[in-house]
């Protein structure tokens, strides 16, 4: 006699924590790596939103790493295997950025344009701290 077939059945449902901090670090990756990806790809177009650089090459290097930063936390996000480890590495990430945004935009270094950029690491750190409140207050299996 056959079973009736049940949607989902044999799958475990992700915890509401889980889910948040997945996709927190999925939004991440994909900011992360296109910002990242940018000045390597067109450092043209990437100058004239955000102003001339003196030292290409230096834009270049951060380009890099954030791209690798962002390629690590896509995947990290797409196996939902987003560990305390890596989300230090992002929220510090998102943190460090913003806080050059918001210092070098202050001493005229840097375009204003910047302060967007500075907005949505803002914006990511808050999904972090969300993410892992509730996920300490939950525990990481997602019960009270």
């Amino acid at each position: 006699m056959a079973r009736p077939s049940v949607r989902g059945a044999g799958r475990r449902r992700t915890p509401a924590p889980e889910r948040l901090v997945t996709a927190v670090a999925l939004a991440q990756g994909g900011y992360f790596a296109l910002s990242g990806l940018w000045p390597l790809v067109s450092m043209r177009t990437f100058e004239r939103v955000t102003g001339p650089k003196v030292d290409r090459w230096l834009v270049q290097t951060v380009g890099v790493l954030v791209l690798a930063v962002g390629a690590s936390l896509g995947l990290a996000g797409a196996r939902r295997r987003v560990t305390p480890e890596l989300a230090l590495l992002a929220a510090g990430s998102a943190a460090g950025l913003a806080a050059i945004d918001i210092i070098y935009v202050a001493r005229r270094r840097i375009a204003p344009v910047y302060l967007l950029d500075a907005l949505a690491e803002g914006a990511l750190l808050l999904g972090w701290a969300a993410g892992w409140a509730t996920r300490r207050r939950t525990g990481a299996d997602g019960r009270r």
